[in-house]
């Protein structure tokens, strides 16, 4: 698989969870996508360094890694070997979960079949082991919102980013024209997966909540995810709008 194929996977199936995303003419269908959040779990075969190889061989490169205790997460940053799509890479350390929350998802994981556990598709096949019952994904989601959303999601795409500049339009205007297609950003910069730097003006976008069939057969409809929007406070800057995305008193070493 090469690395365009490979982001054409996921995009598919970001778009297939967020039909409202698929369908927005706000600019061009092949505009490029400034980065694209995937939401794992520090399990084997999901976690960060069983993945990082399999990504080294399409070419994305570490760059940086966030440490965010209060989330629960390690973010690495990874980038292509040219100038398209960032990847950014949040892992949920189980260990940020209690005990009954952490044995519940631990569970549901544990029970992929080994057949789901390999190959580079293993972030865009869809959740791999067994749909939680209602009650479990309220349990996970009382704990920790992600925790919830990767059990009933897999290891995927939580939400793209996209750049204004490279759109072509001001932040204000793409801005009022989400909100005119019927996505109303929230101005929590905490909103979406994880802290965002105030190097940047941002805003996140939730999807419509699509309905899920739940363990046991009963349906409610969640919210999956969704888009962000973003643009650099000072244009002068020469680095990737995606590089100045997490705050830089997060950092920590890459080893």
């Amino acid at each position: 698989m090469q690395r365009e194929e490979f982001l054409q996977q996921l995009w598919l199936d970001y778009i297939h969870h967020h039909p409202d995303v698929g369908m927005l003419r706000l600019w061009p269908t092949n505009a490029p996508v400034e980065y694209l959040t995937l939401l794992t779990l520090n399990q084997p075969p999901f976690a960060a360094d069983d993945l990082l190889p399999t990504l080294g061989h399409l070419g994305y490169r570490p760059v940086q890694r966030y440490a965010m205790a209060d989330r629960g997460l390690l973010v690495t940053l990874l980038a292509p070997p040219d100038s398209g799509t960032w990847l950014v890479l949040a892992e949920l350390q189980l260990s940020s979960l209690s005990r009954q929350p952490r044995d519940a998802l631990a569970a549901l994981v544990s029970r992929t079949h080994p057949q789901d556990t390999r190959g580079k598709n293993l972030l865009s096949r869809g959740r791999p082991w067994p749909m939680p019952s209602w009650d479990v994904y309220r349990s996970l989601y009382d704990a920790h919102p992600l925790a919830a959303w990767f059990a009933a999601m897999g290891p995927s795409v939580h939400h793209a980013g996209f750049d204004c500049a490279r759109l072509g339009n001001s932040f204000e205007a793409l801005d009022a024209a989400l909100s005119a297609a019927g996505l109303a950003g929230n101005e929590d910069r905490h909103h979406g997966v994880f802290p965002v730097s105030p190097l940047l003006q941002y805003r996140f976008y939730p999807t419509c909540s699509q309905r899920l069939a739940f363990a046991e057969g009963d349906e409610h409809r969640i919210c999956l995810g969704g888009l962000a929007l973003m643009q650099k406070r000072l244009s002068s800057d020469h680095e990737r709008s995606v590089e100045l995305l997490l705050p830089h008193h997060t950092r920590c070493e890459l080893t």
